[in-house]
């Protein structure tokens, strides 16, 4: 799911094509995208894009709120467009009028210059589209999480702390922090060295200053290799495993850091990847599937791993 660096990037590329610009028309090549139905979509159209930001994972368009400064809407009020990639859906740009070709197109927006394009892989239709009107409803759409990288470290603390989960958990719940999902969390733990499973109301005043610091310096990171990657075209390599990251999607892999092999926790679609050396202290966390298939036999430490590889 593309999270805060990628989304970061794509509104700074669409900022660059769509700001300013207007809307010309909507089209959608599948009915299951949108998810409102009042406003219609036709009122996106002939609206000028006056604003982007990212609300959570979203992306949010802001429009004009009276389309080619027709007197008749002038009390239409803020139109937004809120755009929820999920896991699969990605943004591409073409040129204007681009067909919606193949199974995975969802829907085009036509601009003077070009058209944006949405497609989503895979057979699971997540992606969203709302049209909203006014601030007030376009608030419903918010998680509510804190934004790291505008935060006080104190204001971190609180909302770390104000429940005992686990660290991966707070750190990927919306309602906590805004925008960072599975694979950003596993590349702040590591830079952390705090292990995914330690409860947040038992972590140290300087561990939460580690994470606080691992978190912001992650985001800032990425969200610039992003752009250096890119190099002024439209970022069309959004993914979330990603060549030089530490632990995300590194399975099996050595830790950059200390060569140790990189370790899994897999539950349900999600896998969370971890250094045992660099953030559990040499121990193995507890995977579901392979530990309850092989019970006393599951390797409790990274030594007895390896000693079972051999690799000792």
């Amino acid at each position: 799911m593309p999270e805060l660096p990628d989304i970061t990037v794509y509104i700074e590329a669409l900022e660059e094509r769509i700001l300013h610009r207007k809307l010309e028309k909507v089209r959608l090549a599948s009915p299951f995208l949108l998810r409102t139905a009042v406003p219609p979509i036709k009122e996106a159209e002939g609206r000028e894009v006056v604003s982007l930001r990212r609300l959570g994972k979203r992306i949010v368009f802001g429009l004009e709120g009276s389309p080619q400064g027709d007197p008749a809407n002038s009390e239409a009020g803020d139109l937004f467009l809120v755009l929820h990639l999920m896991i699969a859906g990605r943004l591409h740009w073409k040129e204007k009028g681009a067909p919606l070709k193949g199974k995975f197109a969802l829907a085009a927006f036509d601009f003077a210059d070009g058209s944006l394009t949405l497609t989503e892989a895979g057979s699971k239709k997540r992606a969203a589209l709302h049209l909203l009107q006014g601030e007030a409803a376009l608030a419903e759409h918010d998680p509510g999480g804190l934004e790291v990288l505008a935060a006080e470290e104190t204001d971190f603390a609180a909302a770390l702390t104000a429940r005992n989960h686990t660290v991966k958990r707070a750190l990927t719940d919306p309602r906590i922090f805004s925008g960072i999902g599975n694979a950003y969390s596993d590349e702040i733990l590591h830079r952390a060295g705090l292990s995914p499973v330690a409860m947040t109301q038992k972590l140290s005043a300087a561990e939460i200053a580690r994470l606080y610091t691992a978190t912001r310096e992650t985001l800032l990171d990425w969200a610039q290799r992003l752009r250096d990657e890119a190099k002024g075209k439209f970022p069309e390599k959004v993914t979330a495993f990603r060549k030089g990251m530490a632990v995300h999607g590194r399975y099996g892999e050595p830790c950059p850091v200390c060569g140790t092999r990189v370790q899994r926790i897999r539950h349900a679609d999600n896998e969370t990847n971890y250094c045992p050396r660099c953030q559990t202290g040499g121990k193995l966390l507890a995977d579901r599937g392979l530990s309850a298939l092989l019970k006393k036999d599951w390797p409790k430490s990274i030594e007895e791993l390896e000693a079972l590889r051999g690799e000792g």
